[in-house]
């Protein structure tokens, strides 16, 4: 396993496994415990949005989510502003920490005022979708049979890796437009190889190399539990 690019916000890495495995890991990242609102008190909205609207936006705000929370973890945020202006998401006073402070949320008109109190929690994404912490995909290297014109299309590629030459073969990350050509000159020149890679994205409420982590931790747990109920 290779770690090709390692951020806050994303992670990649090339590893040796089947689309089965790489399939759970995905799955599994709407497992892990994150902090995002559940619940609003609105004590005045003279915004264009209605109630509902409103709410909703809000819980899709990213929270930082910190491993000392628990089911139990509750937080609350407070807004009071008054327009002309636009409201954003670092207006919000609390004791959770809004991973963006620029994002947009209303617009209100001169004299117009929001007032509300917002209740964040700890949920798991399988029961919404707010309490997902980033997302995860996955492809495949590929083996390409090489050839002159074929071996010109892949030096000059620009995937996330270099191309490498094995014998007559190159193991690279080619883009649909380089693989279509590449079958022009011969169908059966293009393979998928036998690592992936797997991009791990975060929203911000955690490192994405905690989101790999939590998506692992949160598969663990469940095989744990199929292997009690099998016994």
């Amino acid at each position: 396993m290779e770690a090709i690019e390692k951020t806050p916000e994303k992670l990649v890495l090339r590893m040796e496994a089947n689309e089965n495995l790489a399939n759970t890991l995905r799955r599994s990242i709407s497992e892990i415990p994150i902090l995002a609102i559940d619940e609003v008190e609105i004590v005045r909205n003279d915004s264009a949005l209605f109630d509902e609207v409103l709410a909703h936006r809000l819980g899709l705000l990213p929270l930082k989510t910190e491993k000392s929370m628990s089911g139990k973890t509750r937080i609350d945020l407070k807004l009071s502003k008054t327009g002309p202006g636009m409201v954003y998401s670092g207006d919000f006073k609390g004791g959770a920490d809004i991973v963006y402070d620029n994002i947009p949320m209303v617009l209100l008109e001169d004299g117009a005022k929001i007032e509300l109190v917002a209740t964040a929690i700890l949920g798991k994404g399988i029961e919404h979708s707010k309490f997902n912490p980033g997302f995860a995909y996955y492809r495949h290297l590929l083996e390409v049979k090489g050839s002159p014109k074929i071996n010109e299309i892949i030096q000059n590629s620009k995937g996330i890796i270099k191309p490498e030459k094995k014998g007559d073969k190159w193991i690279c990350d080619l883009n649909e437009n380089e693989v279509d050509e590449i079958s022009k000159i011969d169908k059966e020149a293009v393979k998928d190889g036998d690592e992936i890679l797997l991009f791990v994205e975060s929203f911000g409420n955690m490192p994405a190399v905690d989101v790999l982590a939590g998506a692992i931790e949160a598969l663990g747990d469940n095989l744990d539990e199929f292997e009690k109920f099998i016994k």
